[in-house]
């Protein structure tokens, strides 16, 4: 019967003065102090962290993966030092059943605290090359994305609108879109030089009559592309308009002014933005 299995009793107990038998960890630490190798140096040739060596020399197994590993890690310690392994294993902790390691807590991987694992374990992740050409590569599209689609001009919802004019006696139903001539300003404050006064040709009827109730400013132009009116009404001032088909037009301001397309009343408000209403007169 093995007697270290029995409790001592007094007269048992070993005499005043007696060396206790040194644990496993605490033999492997002065058989390294005393072939004079330093733990870092043990720690390289073993590939292993030096905390997982200084744990198994204090006997601190609660820091390493699990007893597999703690003999393992024992049985190489012994082997670089050229000392028996059996009577360092025979005072670490026995396994039941040994068995291989399948996961990552193998001999090699690096000694981290459980409050550290998680956030170092990410970081090893991100910080892998093809990790970070990926990354490289998004950003470079998404800046792509945002040069091209801030290069292109957005098409105001009023350039699409479409109206249909009051159709004069005994003629068709003359469509009016919303489109605005390239020279047409929105307003003479919004020039950069003043735009020539064109005051029509003083005629108070035709294909359009403007009836202005303030100042407002018009623009018509034909479709040649001659300028048939551009000026300032006044207050109470009726001005008429006709030339070759279609008719662009820019009012400044459509509360104040009323519209006659073929002598029939034409309602500005579902075409103001702003205040400001473009439209053409097709035929």
């Amino acid at each position: 019967m093995n007697e270290d299995a029995l409790p001592l009793g007094p007269q048992d107990r070993p005499a005043q003065g007696t060396v206790a038998p040194l644990s496993g960890g605490a033999m492997l630490r002065a058989a390294r102090e005393a072939a004079g190798v330093h733990i870092g140096a043990l720690a390289v040739t073993l590939r292993v962290p030096v905390k997982k060596l200084e744990a198994l020399e204090a006997d601190r197994f609660d820091l390493l993966p699990d007893l597999v590993f703690v003999r393992a890690l024992a049985a190489s310690v012994c082997r670089n030092l050229n000392i028996d392994s059996h009577l360092v294993l025979a005072r670490m902790p026995q396994t039941d059943s040994p068995h291989l390691r399948t996961d990552e807590s193998g001999i090699n991987v690096s000694f981290r605290s459980s409050a550290s694992g998680s956030g170092s374990m990410f970081w090893d992740q991100i910080s892998k090359p093809h990790v970070l050409v990926g990354f490289a590569l998004l950003i470079g599209a998404l800046i792509w994305a945002f040069v091209v689609y801030s290069g292109r001009s957005p098409i105001a919802a009023s350039d699409k609108a479409e109206v249909v004019a009051a159709p004069a006696p005994g003629a068709v139903a003359a469509p009016l879109a919303a489109s605005a001539s390239p020279a047409a300003p929105l307003a003479p404050a919004s020039e950069s030089a003043a735009p020539v006064m064109v005051a029509g040709s003083g005629a108070t009827s035709g294909t359009l009559v403007f009836k202005s109730h303030g100042a407002s400013w018009v623009e018509v132009v034909d479709g040649t592309g001659v300028v048939q009116l551009r000026k300032m009404l006044t207050q109470g001032e009726n001005v008429g308009v006709s030339g070759a088909m279609p008719l662009a037009v820019v009012i400044g301001r459509s509360d104040v002014t009323e519209v006659e397309v073929h002598g029939k009343p034409f309602d500005l408000t579902p075409l103001a933005r702003d205040n400001v209403a473009r439209f053409e007169v097709k035929q």
